[in-house]
């Protein structure tokens, strides 16, 4: 092995050694019925067969592949018309599709922090716990963050107005419901905040979307947006499919699509996903007794693990930690209920703080309340953990 090799290998091992090593996960053989913990198909949509029947016309319509960007040979009528739905549903003048969260909110955030554009070094305000993702388009901007405590709105607050006369642009950058935690950001707070203090606010609402606001749509959707707010989120999980999206106002639409790399320089969504994925996001609006069941039950989650004195959190979601503090603890939970034909994920650091290792819990609204049985006697039997 040469000696760029070794280093490689050298790194390997001291991920290793501290338990923080990843493998692509297998799924467990086990004597009966695996339940499965560990996706973001919320909404239980992913196996619909709506869903599937939408992906396959728009396949015999316009293809498997998109065969370009969007600015060349991509840009199809289902994109066009999944966009102004999104648009209509989130209350905003536009929006943009993109094939993956993780590309929206790096292409959009580097875009939108732009020193060149901006004139100046913006100042960007963001929640500690954002995703990987919305750190990567700081980094890519170059714009050094201003992290606040992870829901302080107070010490947001003083940070802004530690930066009240200066003439520097400002972001804040936060999402709505946090994917590891599964606790939740007061968006109409957020808003009026950013607002007061001339900045631009850009929400994540990966997790919100599909599983929360009136019809569906988010935390955002119960909130009158500003022009200067921007919306991002998924198809990827509650959607049961995959790629990204932007509400925003008509102008942030056209200065992404001549700004944002990320969208410039990619073949555009799959016109399989952007049929699904439309055909979910109609569906949506009619879930409401499926999404009360799903919050109802995460409820009777996080009381049950209480009475097994372990710690849910500060979850009030779908999403609901069991945090156990060390890779190692996290692992042998992990792999004891894996034997059991029960899957969570084990998250761990740099994903999760140090000390923050946990099982990730994921309840679908296909789970029954003799599945969350299931789970808290398996963890009950593991004792102390």
């Amino acid at each position: 092995m040469n000696e760029l090799l070794r280093r490689y290998a050298d790194a390997l091992e001291s991920l290793d050694a501290q338990g923080l090593l990843r493998h692509l996960p297998v799924p467990p053989t086990c004597a009966g019925p695996l339940l499965d913990f560990s996706g973001n198909d919320y909404m239980g949509l992913a196996k619909r067969p709506e869903l599937i029947e939408a992906a396959t016309l728009a396949g015999q319509r316009y293809g498997a592949g998109a065969t370009g960007s969007r600015l060349l040979s991509g840009n199809t009528p289902a994109h066009t018309a999944f966009e102004a739905r999104i648009a209509d549903d989130k209350g905003t003048e536009a929006a943009l599709v993109f094939s993956s969260g993780y590309q929206t909110n790096a292409a959009c955030i580097a875009a939108l922090l732009d020193k060149t554009a901006l004139g100046a070094e913006p100042l960007v305000f963001a929640d500690k716990l954002n995703h990987a993702s919305m750190h990567l388009g700081c980094a890519l901007a170059r714009a050094k963050q201003q992290r606040y405590r992870h829901l302080d709105l107070a010490h947001l607050k003083v940070l802004l107005e530690k930066n009240t006369l200066s003439r520097q642009p400002k972001f804040i950058l936060s999402e709505s419901v946090f994917g590891m935690d599964g606790d939740r950001a007061d968006v109409a707070a957020l808003q009026d905040l950013a607002l007061r203090h001339g900045a631009l606010l850009y929400i994540d609402e990966a997790h919100a979307t599909g599983v929360f606001g009136p019809r569906g749509y988010g935390l955002c959707e119960a909130v009158d947006l500003a022009p200067s707010t921007v919306v991002m989120g998924t198809m990827s999980k509650a959607l049961g499919v995959g790629g990204g999206y932007v509400a925003c106002s008509r102008l942030v639409r056209d200065y992404l699509i001549n700004k944002a790399g990320g969208f410039i320089f990619s073949t555009a969504p799959s016109p399989l996903l952007v049929g699904a994925g439309h055909r979910a996001w109609e569906l949506v609006p009619d879930l409401g007794a499926e999404r009360a069941a799903l919050l109802a039950r995460a409820e009777s989650l996080r009381l049950g693990l209480r009475r097994l004195r372990l710690d849910p959190g500060a979850s009030t979601t779908h999403i609901v930690p069991v945090i156990l503090g060390t890779p190692e603890r996290t692992l042998t939970a992990k792999n004891a209920l894996a034997a059991q034909g029960i899957v969570v994920s084990a998250v761990r650091p740099p994903t999760v703080p140090q000390g923050g290792s946990r099982l990730r819990i994921g309840l679908c609204a296909t789970h029954t309340n003799q599945d969350v049985d299931r789970l808290l006697n398996a963890l009950a039997a593991l004792g102390s953990l």
